[in-house]
């Protein structure tokens, strides 16, 4: 969940994206409207989507291992937040030591609504409806004097990110961090190329609703004419990217309104929009990325069931 769609960018994104060639784009930010936030918690529960799991496995097991590592009076923000059911795991634990102070970071109003309303009874909680950066400027303005802020940007997200682009966005939040301050960054690992597909493609069509959404949004928000019963969700595994890639496909020639964004879009029969790409990393990768943008990696906790890392970065 990047950034909320506002003064015309994402008009502008739209616009830009789909008159790309040879391949036209969507920026996977707009995926997060309310009914895209849905269907991505829905993903999460699927029986091939195993990386919500072994997060949250990963965070049962070692939450208290992690809140020891880290230095009293402690703030915690979250980038993404949702609803923040698997942070749940780790401000329970930080309660046991002190009391919670927490900012959820998400663009979806609905979502920071349940998040407030199920955490609140922990501590302090603080939404804040903006994208990811604006959210850590606002937090580092709020903290403290001597408040030690933890960041958590869980779920892999940061596979969203070009490789160059990972590294360009950890070291933005380093800027608003100060020395000591802690990001605790989700990362999925390699793993079988069966299991990563069907982890984006699943049976149910849930992760289609989810991809064909997007389009959806553009509808509705830029008076578009999409006919998502053109369209279709595909998905595949790029192993000399190490990525996932979810497209979605023309099944037929056909032209496109974008009214909001005054644009006319001309597809042919099998073409397709790339709408996301899902690095997937080895461990030895996060320590090299981590290091260019700022951080020492201070411990990392791995599952096995489902290989997923979680890896605690200090800022220096």
């Amino acid at each position: 969940m990047y950034a909320p769609a506002l003064d015309g960018e994402f008009a502008r994104d739209v616009c830009a994206g789909l008159q790309r060639s040879p391949l036209k784009t969507l920026p996977c930010r707009y995926f997060y409207d309310d009914l895209g936030s849905v269907l991505f918690d829905a993903i999460t529960r699927l029986p091939e989507y195993g990386l919500s799991r072994s997060d949250a496995r990963i965070l049962e097991s070692s939450a208290r291992a992690m809140v020891d590592a880290l230095p009293p009076d402690l703030a915690v923000a979250e980038l993404g937040s949702g609803t923040g059911a698997k942070t749940r795991l780790l401000l329970e634990e930080l309660r046991r030591r002190e009391r919670v102070v927490y900012y959820p970071i998400d663009v979806s109003e609905q979502a920071l609504q349940q998040c407030a309303q199920e955490l609140g009874p922990l501590g302090d909680v603080y939404p804040l409806r903006m994208s990811y950066l604006e959210g850590m400027r606002a937090v580092a303005g709020r903290r403290a004097p001597g408040q030690t802020l933890l960041v958590l940007f869980l779920g892999s997200t940061i596979g969203n990110f070009e490789s160059d682009a990972a590294i360009d966005f950890l070291y933005a939040i380093r800027t608003s961090l100060e020395p000591g301050d802690a990001l605790l960054l989700g990362t999925d690992l390699v793993k079988d190329e069966r299991l990563m597909l069907a982890a984006y493609d699943d049976p149910t069509g849930v992760t289609a609703a989810f991809n064909l959404n997007l389009l959806g949004r553009i509808n509705r928000e830029l008076d578009a004419d999409f006919d998502l019963r053109q369209f279709e969700h595909h998905a595949r595994y790029r192993a000399d990217a190490q990525r996932i890639e979810m497209r979605l496909r023309s099944k037929t020639h056909q032209k496109v309104t974008v009214r909001g964004a005054g644009l006319i879009v001309d597809f042919a029969r099998g073409e397709e929009i790339l709408t996301e790409v899902c690095h997937k990393f080895r461990p030895e990768q996060i320590c090299g990325m981590a290091r260019a943008a700022g951080y020492r990696l201070e411990a990392q906790w791995t599952d096995q069931a489902w290989p997923f890392a979680e890896s605690l970065l200090a800022a220096v």
